[in-house]
């Protein structure tokens, strides 16, 4: 017999007001997400859409599979004790929907627990995108995160950093559950040749599937924060019909600092350093290395002063000049910058939680949310595109560009720019179909770069 978990919330923004639910079946096993809900229900109370929430949730469940065992979480004690039958049920409103929800599948198959709201974020966060789109006007629409990602059904520990937060805060102690690995179909060998060129000796690679990235937008339109559904493409096996010359992104994280190795916030509203010694033994090295592959075309920097240094030794080493991008800069981390994460923990506690648990949250005094920094990434993106069609692009910048850029060209979740670690003067590439799909390669070991 199957057994799944189900985890369902809904909310209300006035209670009565705008209200919407989320549901997700997990595989109580391993934790997979197996199917996602969500909509927008018009102006409803907390109850209603918390109720609507197990309706969704229960039928996911049972059109996966009709005998399931099914234990549903839910951080609503009204409904948990109500369903469970320790407390009536007197409300009109919730008599017919409670009815509804008992029907669905039989009451020996269902059991029922109360979880804190911290341990019920997956659902709250469709629940919450479902009210965003029809704050909008729009249908919610599944993220990647139910296709290609398996997340734990229970949140873990905090874990360790993944990461030197300087630069891009991936030293993020308390992020959210970590992701499973992705279960995409893997690249074929011709386009896995087609991202750098010949691979360089001795680097670490990891190959991810095809899979859709956002469609392109204007330069002055936001984009979304949500990644796009993951589908492969027709053909199977990761290979499809030939595109044509992809363009290929080419992603150097600049070389250290002095702030790199004490792993301190290190964004574009602070002190802007220069690259260390090794950090310029890095940038040498690296150049050595992209010149021997002999595929960059255009170097494109950004405009803070330890890209620039990095873009220049390595455009000096190719013969090619350098673009500055103001697009390609790194988060402002405000009040944050130049201090560790345990600094930040200290003196900031609740923003620092706020801004691990929400990417629209931002730095205090006035930084840059990741929402922001992918819409402005997002944007970038699509105007080099433009400019560099069929064409191999290296681009020098930061941890938090590089990492929404993958992230954005796998359609994973925000969160999963927590669980990326990227080592300075280390390389990722991304190559760009013509049908809107992408590859993602990632040579991320900078020993040899020392």
């Amino acid at each position: 017999m199957p057994r799944f978990v189900v985890e369902a919330d809904g909310g209300s923004r006035g209670n009565p007001g705008p209200a919407g639910y989320g549901a997700v079946v997990l595989d109580r096993a391993s934790g997979e997400t197996l199917a996602e809900r969500a909509e927008y229900i018009g102006v409803a109370t907390n109850n209603v859409a918390e109720y609507k929430g197990l309706i969704a949730g229960l039928t996911a469940a049972r059109d996966l599979a009709s005998d399931a065992e099914v234990l549903v979480r839910m951080d609503s004690k009204l409904v948990v004790e109500q369903m469970s039958g320790r407390w009536k049920i007197k409300h009109p409103d919730m008599k017919p929907l409670a009815a509804e929800a008992a029907r669905i599948l039989p009451r020996a198959q269902v059991t029922y627990e109360w979880i804190p709201r911290e341990r019920n974020k997956h659902a709250d966060r469709l629940a919450n995108e479902a009210m965003d789109a029809g704050k909008r006007g729009e249908q919610w629409e599944p993220s990647a995160s139910a296709a290609v990602f398996a997340a734990p059904s229970a949140p873990s520990a905090p874990l360790a950093p993944s990461g030197p937060p300087g630069d891009a805060a991936a030293g993020a102690a308390a992020a959210r559950a970590a992701l499973a690995a992705a279960r995409g179909i893997a690249a074929g060998p011709a386009e896995a040749d087609t991202l750098f060129g010949s691979p360089a000796a001795g680097a670490g690679e990891a190959r991810a599937a095809v899979v859709p990235v956002p469609s392109r937008t204007p330069a002055t339109a936001p984009a979304p924060d949500r990644a796009p559904t993951a589908t492969a493409p027709a053909g199977g096996q990761g290979w499809g019909p030939d595109m044509g010359a992809p363009a290929t992104f080419v992603l150097l994280r600049h070389g250290e600092t002095a702030l790199t190795p004490q792993k301190r916030f290190s964004g574009s509203g602070g002190s802007d350093p220069e690259l260390s010694p090794a950090g310029r033994r890095q940038a040498a090295a690296v150049a050595e290395a992209l010149a021997a592959r002999g595929t960059v075309q255009t170097v494109v920097s950004s405009p803070l002063l330890r890209c620039r240094e990095t873009a220049r030794v390595v455009a000096d080493r190719l013969g090619l000049d350098v673009t500055v991008e103001q697009g390609l800069r790194e988060v402002d981390f405000g009040a944050w910058e130049g201090l560790t994460f345990a600094e930040v923990q200290e003196r900031f506690p609740d923003d620092l939680q706020a801004w691990l648990d929400s990417p629209k949250a931002a730095p205090t005094g006035g930084g840059e949310s990741f929402a922001a920094a992918t819409r402005r990434i997002s944007a970038t993106r699509d105007r080099l595109l433009a400019a560099h069609a069929g064409r191999t692009v290296l681009l020098v910048t930061h941890v938090t560009p590089v990492k929404i850029l993958v992230r954005l060209a796998l359609g994973a979740p925000p969160e999963s720019l927590f669980r990326m670690e990227l080592s300075a003067a280390s390389l990722s590439a991304v190559a760009y179909y013509a049908d809107g799909n992408a590859s993602v390669r990632l040579l991320n070991d900078t020993a040899h770069l020392r």
